[in-house]
């Protein structure tokens, strides 16, 4: 079975990033799926963004995604200074970017920023309104929101992400019916038998986020189910070269 190439915030080496020019440029790189952050605005939206202070994606922008409404940030622009390609980008909703990636297949890994079984339960309710739920992907630090995730859907595939500091996290990820583990690249590399470990015990690995080249090789090679990478393309060329067609 291929690795799958899921592009991190969209095409994000080359395109600002949780724009919709940046999902849009990864599903022409053919990328299968791409990877996304979400929050709740002041007016109940839900907004997508790694951040939630503005100032660095949207230079222009003051204060927070979670205190501002919709209307209000969507006076900002989101294109991360890549002025010359990028003029103008504008902070999407989940369902917005559901609605571009209907057609294409694209699974879309959803990461969850805040708490809140409600927050959970709109998100949740945005995938089964755009026919989404059999291609979503819900990870997220905040395990507990994974978890209120499982409680709404049991059917819903949970991955939660972690650094280095979890014992066995492919036995964790199943005390709570997650069906996969997002470890950073760094444990993937320095625990012995990581992968071979996740797979004997039925979990999914997605490690993120991983750009080298020298990287991208490894991972296809130890046959990682998927990467979470800000490039795309080279990962897909890697993944050719390694794995075939």
């Amino acid at each position: 079975m291929k690795t799958l190439v899921l592009a991190h915030r969209g095409a994000s080496a080359y395109a600002p990033e949780n724009t919709l020019e940046a999902f849009r440029l990864a599903a022409e790189m053919h990328a299968d799926g791409i990877e996304l952050d979400v929050y709740k605005t002041a007016d109940g939206q839900i907004a997508v963004s790694h951040d939630n202070r503005l100032g660095r994606c949207a230079k222009d922008g003051t204060g927070t995604v979670t205190e501002q409404t919709m209307d209000q940030l969507l006076k900002y622009n989101f294109n991360n200074g890549m002025d010359e390609k990028y003029p103008v980008c504008r902070i999407p909703t989940l369902g917005q970017v559901y609605d571009l990636l209907y057609d294409t297949g694209l699974i879309v890994n959803v990461e969850i920023k805040m708490q809140g079984y409600d927050f959970v339960r709109m998100i949740d309710e945005c995938a089964k309104a755009h026919k989404m739920c059999d291609r979503v992907i819900y990870s997220s630090f905040l395990h507990y929101a994974l978890y209120d995730m499982k409680r709404i859907d049991p059917d819903a595939f949970t991955a939660p992400l972690h650094g280095g500091e979890l014992f066995e996290p492919w036995n964790y990820a199943k005390t709570f019916g997650a069906k996969a583990i997002h470890p950073h690249l760094g444990p993937v590399f320095g625990i012995e038998n990581y992968v071979s470990d996740c797979h004997k015990a039925g979990v999914r690995i997605h490690p993120w986020t991983v750009d080298a080249e020298e990287d991208l090789r490894k991972m296809f090679e130890l046959g990682v189910d998927a990467v979470i990478t800000n490039r795309p393309d080279v990962a897909l060329a890697i993944r050719k070269e390694i794995q075939g067609e």
